[in-house]
């Protein structure tokens, strides 16, 4: 009987022992998913639709200001492209102004995206703005961090601080071509990138700096760009990532997409956050398939580190500029797959 009874205290002291937290050699637990990620989308085309009569309307047929509407469905943030001298004026500094500030005063944070560019700037185009295609690097690197502090500074002195900046779009091979081309010189990326990011930290120290990369499912391309930064001695706060996928394929790409960003986590202790996404506006059921999926895909990155899904330009409706993405009808309603960020 004896015999029983110690061999019974000895499992109690075992099991004790080996309990999360009790100093027997388990880790502890992983810290809980992160609920309050930002849920918000690009509506960079908002004022030149507006200006061409394009109207928005909620889910019951009433007009209203597409922000708002946003907002109501529980978006919380709102992304914002920069161009240096566009030539129709769309996405310069005083056209950014003015979205910044309506999305201030609905209370959404502000996400600033500078493509540093007279236009689009994506994986196929770095084209440098015209005013400083002839500088060379150095000059080119003072005008960057110039244009950048002067930008953010209109901003801050209207009271508006952006929560996020991106430093590039979609720079899988770097930006400004030639000089900073990656696959020609990580070297130079680098530079630019730090250039960015103290123009950006003088501004505002709590404005956090985003690295942007598209195709958030390919672990390889996000390992080579940032690796090659890292190496250079280049800093970030954020990885953002773009996943564009169809209706048959978006389950495969969000669980590669959620190993990236896990994998990022690890790799090199930053956030990351999902910076642009979107699928066919007719697609609205696989769009919130995808979507409800994909955000509780980043509410569950290690280590509470994945901050947001954002939305690109869901209000584009009827063909806007030939682009079918959106998440709004023709009749300028949000569908159903935008219920997602309720």
């Amino acid at each position: 009987m004896k015999k029983i009874i110690v061999f019974g205290f000895l499992i109690v002291v075992l099991l004790a022992c080996n309990k999360p937290g009790s100093g027997g050699g388990d880790p502890p637990p992983n810290p809980p998913a992160n609920n309050n990620i930002a849920k918000g989308a690009d509506v960079s085309w908002l004022t030149e639709m507006e200006a061409a009569g394009r109207k928005f309307y909620n889910a019951a047929n009433v007009e209203k200001d597409c922000m708002q509407i946003l907002k109501d469905l529980g978006m919380n943030a709102i992304r914002l492209r920069a161009w240096v001298n566009p030539t129709n004026g769309w996405n310069n500094t005083n056209d950014v102004l003015v979205k910044a500030t309506r999305a201030k005063s609905l209370g959404m944070k502000i996400m600033i995206d500078f493509h540093y560019s007279d236009t689009w700037a994506d994986p196929g185009h770095q084209t440098k703005p015209a005013a400083w295609a002839s500088q060379d690097f150095s000059s080119l690197k003072n005008s960057m961090s110039n244009y950048t502090i002067a930008f953010l500074s209109t901003l801050k002195t209207n009271s508006i601080i952006p929560e996020w900046v991106q430093i590039g779009n979609e720079t899988n091979d770097g930006m400004l071509w030639p000089d900073g081309k990656a696959s020609t010189s990580m070297s130079n990326f680098a530079e630019l990138i730090k250039s960015g990011y103290n123009a950006v930290k003088s501004v505002d120290p709590t404005i956090k700096v985003i690295v942007h990369i598209s195709n958030g499912f390919d672990n390889n391309l996000f390992r080579w760009v940032f690796d090659g930064l890292k190496s250079q001695g280049a800093d970030w706060d954020i990885i953002g990532l773009s996943l564009y996928p169809s209706s048959s394929n978006w389950s495969t790409m969000n669980t590669q997409c959620l190993a990236n960003m896990n994998d990022m986590v690890a790799r090199y202790n930053k956030d990351v956050m999902v910076v642009e996404v979107g699928m066919s506006w007719d697609q609205a059921n696989a769009c919130n398939s995808f979507l409800t999926d994909l955000i509780s895909k980043v509410k569950s990155v290690n280590n509470g580190k994945g901050l947001g899904v954002f939305y690109w330009e869901p209000e584009a409706y009827n063909n806007w500029q030939g682009y079918t993405l959106g998440a709004f009808d023709n009749s300028g309603k949000p569908t159903v797959a935008l219920d997602a960020f309720k």
